[in-house]
């Protein structure tokens, strides 16, 4: 099988017979479909009707992957969005809100992106759940922002979680905890797609099980999966029943993707009449966000274009902040009537994306995924607006959650907000060096969070530990090199400072 995956792959780079790639891509997907067959016949009664659901839209993927030849864009076909199809947010708020926002806000569903786990920061169990800020967690956060609005506006905006298989039985136990809170919060699985080994293109799983040893076989295939997932949930027409309108998504662990009025009122009541379907919310690019996808205009359609489909010989024109000025930042604004009819016409059209993961066991695989802004250029009136850089504030790492934690924020019914003693908007660059990798090492390392209003810069790099109150401010650069420890003693003031070697401080 492997020869003729590489006689595929062959086939596929050179112009050759597209008859001999037509052989070829049909055996493939027969080979593909015994295999999906026989997984499918070890489900039981009960596991039947959505195994088969994600099995069919798993060949459906598998079948647009082989038809793919190369990089998803004509470098050439690409230019610059048109001025008017991204708006500045000033523009957007300078509108005000009609007297009527609760009923406004009463066609709104809010929904997070909580598929994944925790791991990069050292944690099990879903990344939601760790703590935050005052031992909130991204979960606590997100509810209490939603509690308030549906508070000040008498008004019922849910919460809607699309959870992944990885993350589903954790984050129901919680949900208990906010049965008294004013929040109707829904939940609904993406789909359970199976990784396929790289040399066969055959899935690894066996069957249907994905627990012990089996949860390598399987992975949720991005956050693309939310249009097929909430329409097969019946979410989506229950929510449509309920005189619901649009739904604002976004990754969980962005702190700063509340739910916005003013953006909201621009979707429900638009200037010229014509509602949009489709809005991104863009920030600026700056020298951290080179990677970022950028909305471009493709083909007369605003488009999403990510560095993955990006020709490697164009790679630096695509990371240069002065062609591509801004990047997604995954805040979206999706009408849900144009959700159902696109599903329902098989019409959402997303870029597949390849990813490559070797196991534990040093098997290659690849797993195919799709991204929830692709389909941008499937919606009707789809528009972007260049939104402040304070709606987004994701945390990856445990560097961005020393910001969130700090006095550089303050919090305030859930939401983030920072500091008004801050002089300047800009957020300091934090690089906490693999000693503050994982949650519970970072947390032993600091005695209490230092005072970061006036900082700039921080690295740190080797076995760091911080005393109480410390203050920094600047430039501070603090590196033990290996077999040295530092220990940056209580009431420390560091401004401006690199800090170097040896200090041990010894309790007497």
């Amino acid at each position: 099988m492997s020869a003729l995956v590489q006689d595929f792959s062959k086939a596929m780079s050179q112009a050759g017979s597209s008859q001999f790639q037509e052989v070829i891509r049909q055996e493939l997907e027969y080979s593909m479909k015994v295999e999906l067959d026989k997984i499918l016949a070890t489900a039981h009664s009960n596991e039947i009707e959505h195994t088969k659901k994600d099995l069919e839209g798993f060949k459906k993927l598998f079948h647009r992957f082989l038809q793919e030849k190369g990089p998803s864009v004509d470098w050439g076909k690409i230019q610059r969005p048109p001025e008017d199809s991204i708006q500045p947010y000033e523009k957007i708020k300078a509108r005000g809100l009609p007297d009527n926002i609760a009923s406004v806000l009463n066609k709104l569903v809010v929904v997070k992106l909580n598929g994944g786990l925790g791991t990069s920061m050292g944690c099990k169990g879903p990344k939601s759940l760790i703590g935050v800020r005052n031992e909130n967690t991204f979960l606590d956060l997100t509810v209490q922002q939603i509690e308030h609005l549906n508070k000040s506006y008498n008004t019922d905006v849910p919460l809607v979680l699309m959870n992944s298989f990885n993350t589903d039985d954790d984050t129901k136990k919680i949900l208990q905890k906010y049965s008294h809170s004013r929040v109707k919060i829904y939940t609904f699985n993406q789909s359970r797609y199976p990784r396929i080994n790289k040399e066969t293109l055959l899935p690894i799983a066996k069957d249907v099980s994905y627990s012990g040893e089996n949860t390598e076989c399987w992975y949720p295939p991005g956050h693309g999966d939310i249009y097929a997932s909430f329409y097969n949930s019946g979410l989506l027409d229950n929510l449509i029943a309920e005189g619901k309108e649009y739904i604002f998504v976004s990754n969980i662990d962005n702190l700063g993707a509340t739910v916005d009025l003013y953006i909201l009122n621009h979707l429900m009541n638009p200037p010229n009449g014509k509602r949009c379907e489709f809005v991104m919310e863009v920030t600026n690019k700056t020298r951290a966000d080179v990677k970022g996808g950028t909305l471009t205009q493709y083909e007369n359609k605003l488009r999403l274009v990510e560095i993955a489909q990006v020709p490697k010989a164009h790679v630096d024109e695509f990371k240069s902040v002065s062609k591509f000025k801004i990047f997604n930042t995954n805040n979206l604004w999706i009408a849900l009537s144009a959700i159902k009819r696109l599903q329902e016409k098989n019409a959402i059209d997303m870029e597949i994306i390849v990813n490559p993961k070797t196991l534990d066991g040093g098997l290659n695989v690849i797993q195919l995924e799709t991204a929830v802004g692709a389909a941008i250029k499937s919606f009707e009136n789809s528009l972007g607006i260049n939104v402040p850089r304070s709606r987004f504030l994701p945390v990856k790492t445990t560097s961005d959650l020393l910001l969130v934690m700090s006095n550089l924020y303050s919090l305030n019914a859930g939401s983030l907000t920072m500091s008004e003693k801050r002089e300047f908007p800009t957020v300091p660059l934090v690089k906490l060096g693999s000693s503050f990798t994982k949650v519970q090492d970072y947390l032993r390392r600091f005695e209490s969070i230092p005072d970061m209003l006036e900082l700039d810069h921080l690295t740190v790099s080797g076995d760091v530990t911080f005393g109480k109150n410390v203050s920094l401010k600047g430039t501070v650069i603090i590196i033990a090199n290996h077999g040295d420890r530092i220990d940056i003693p209580a009431g420390a003031l560091l401004e401006n400072k690199i800090v170097s070697g040896n200090l041990r401080i010894l309790d007497h």
